[in-house]
């Protein structure tokens, strides 16, 4: 027993110590017009045993696998003397160390040239660092403390935008790995942009040559979207020290992209801010920014913990995802940056692509939310059918929200989305206690009606029923019809190249015209109803003199066989949406509550 307890203490002697150790990071950019960083990694009081080191292969917000490990370079281990260690490669993405003393100093050079929400980026203008995509890790070390030192290149005038935690100069500190994964930096020449709400600091890094005048704008615009969207959760979270830091980069050798963050976001975009102001990425503010509470505290429990070594498979995405980008159009129509028009006339899209999809005979929104590992920033070089089989969760789940949203506002006890989202805010995100889907049910029977949250689940989410949207849209003044119900179509795009010669942008739509002729991606499509496509533009000019359920004879060559069959024209099946001027008075009056978040 005596043996046992002084083990015990030695164990935990030994784990304390560890625990206090902290990580050291340094990451240098002399070599940034050829896109290299060097970065080296310290680690003390390790245990007598091969140190694992691993770039990760997923990022947080991101559930696709992504091989980091493929731009590192140059890797070199040392122990405290300074003597080089030897290093072996077990698998792609893993270095072992062997024979050290304790410490290891681990070096390695990193290309980076995509400056998105995943990747990373070194350059001239900035050091855009997705931290999973940049920095290795040591397995059995998690748990550490991390530190790490940002050498900026101080002739660019480069300073540090991140929502680790700042110790001095630019050091800056995260209290375990995940954190530190978890937190994006722009080291750049910005524009910096603070304001306090509710006694915490909503910062704007915006590295963009937009003028100061312009960034002003955009931040009262950003602001203003903060402020709404507090509301419909009642509260800002208690970001941890105290603030959140929207990491905008709008240049033009960024990509595209928007990353959430518990404390900060990146939002990226090749387009300048002014043209027109702040359009091109307001909408990505809003849809990431909802996100500081759901699906960064609102937590999914499949997402619990983050794997950085698996893809991350979560069947909760339509709502961490869906629910977000339902409110992203919503917030910025009550802030004031889109017209109640322009808002409502933009809902069909997403009607339009769910309604209309073939996805739905084969997934509900679970098990679309099951297949984010092959669509969510995926890599494949295979064809795949996804334009038949998949519909995006974040479409998905965002008419599902409007579809909740519109059904409680027709009951007569004054429920709508908002105050259901609080009510989730208040079980699962303030306790950050991760929910499942059951949970979500749960908690609209304790909020609604037992029977009407298990018959919307039943019909909506555990199958893939289509609500009744023309019956809820016009009970909130929206006029919800066939936008051209006589235009004849073929029910997939064809799209004429140069040589006048026509394609299917995608594989043939399920169900189609198209798809029923037997015609399909590979096929070269030479003339419709005895029209050459080299003589028109676009199908439409060819199918403009016909009506749905006439004939007409399709030639096309597949693999310099050439073809021709006969096919029936559909009517198109796409609706439109527009404010009711005509509305009775109730339904006008339930618009201007759900339009306003009252």
């Amino acid at each position: 027993m005596k043996n046992f307890f002084a083990t015990l203490f030695l164990t935990f002697l030994t784990f304390s110590l560890s625990a206090q150790t902290a990580t050291q990071y340094e990451i240098s950019f002399d070599n940034t017009v050829h896109h290299e960083a060097e970065i080296s990694i310290t680690y003390a009081n390790l245990e007598d045993k091969v140190l694992e080191v691993r770039m990760s292969r997923t990022s947080p917000g991101r559930y696709a696998l992504h091989e980091f490990a493929k731009n590192v370079y140059a890797v070199k281990a040392y122990d405290s003397q300074g003597d080089e260690l030897m290093v072996s490669r077990p698998n792609p993405h893993q270095w072992n160390v062997h024979g050290h003393d304790g410490t290891v100093r681990f070096e390695y050079t990193l290309y980076a040239n995509r400056g998105g929400g995943t990747y990373a980026q070194v350059d001239e203008t900035h050091a855009h660092l997705n931290i999973p995509a940049t920095f290795a890790w040591a397995r059995d070390y998690e748990h550490r403390p991390v530190k790490i030192t940002f050498n900026v290149r101080e002739d660019l005038n480069w300073k540090v935008a991140t929502q680790l935690k700042h110790l001095e100069g630019n050091t800056y500190y995260a209290p375990d790995l995940y954190y530190f994964m978890d937190s994006p930096t722009e080291i750049a020449d910005f524009h910096l942009r603070e304001q306090m709400i509710d006694g915490q600091n909503i910062r704007l890094a915006l590295h963009t040559p937009a003028t100061d005048a312009e960034v002003d704008t955009y931040f009262d615009k950003v602001i203003a979207i903060v402020k709404e969207q507090a509301e419909v959760f009642g509260e800002l979270p208690d970001f941890d020290y105290g603030e959140y830091t929207f990491l905008s980069c709008y240049m033009p050798n960024a990509s595209g992209d928007g990353m959430e963050h518990r404390n900060s976001t990146y939002v990226v975009s090749s387009k300048p801010l002014d043209r027109p102001l702040g359009g091109t990425s307001l909408g990505t503010i809003s849809h990431e920014f909802v996100h500081a509470w759901n699906v960064e505290r609102i937590r999914p429990a499949s997402l619990e913990p983050f794997d950085f070594e698996e893809a991350n498979m979560s069947g909760e995405l339509w709502f961490a995802e869906g629910f977000t980008s339902y409110y992203t159009g919503l917030i910025l129509e009550r802030a004031g940056l889109r017209t109640a028009q322009q808002y409502i006339e933009g809902l069909d899209g997403g009607l339009n692509y769910v309604i209309n999809s073939p996805g739905r005979k084969f997934f509900n929104p679970i098990e679309m939310s099951y297949q984010a590992p092959f669509v969510d920033a995926a890599t494949s070089v295979d064809p795949q059918n996804k334009n038949n089989t998949f519909i995006s969760y974040y479409t998905y789940g965002s008419v599902l929200g409007l579809a909740l949203d519109l059904s409680l506002r027709q009951m007569d006890n004054g429920l709508n989305l908002d105050d259901f989202m609080k009510l989730m805010w208040k079980e699962f995100g303030k306790t950050e206690v991760p929910y499942t889907v059951r949970d979500i049910e749960a908690t609209l029977a304790d909020y609604a009606d037992e029977d009407f949250a298990a018959e919307f689940f039943e019909r909506y989410i555990f199958d893939s029923q289509v609500p009744d949207y023309k019956n809820l849209l016009v009970s909130a003044g929206v006029v919800f019809e066939r936008a051209n119900p006589d235009k004849a179509v073929l029910g997939s795009r064809i799209r004429i190249g140069d040589d006048g010669i026509g394609t299917l942008g995608s594989n043939a739509v399920m169900g189609s015209p198209i798809y029923k002729a037997g015609i399909e991606s590979e096929d070269k499509i030479i003339s419709i109803a005895g029209t050459s496509l080299s003589e028109v533009e676009n199908v439409d000019e060819i199918l403009a003199d016909y009506k749905p359920g006439d004939q007409v004879e399709i030639t096309y060559s597949r693999w310099g066989t050439e073809k021709t069959v006969e096919l029936t024209l559909a009517a198109n099946k796409n609706y439109q949406t527009r404010l009711d001027e005509n509305a009775s008075s109730s339904a006008k009056e339930r618009r201007a509550k759900w339009l306003s978040g009252e």
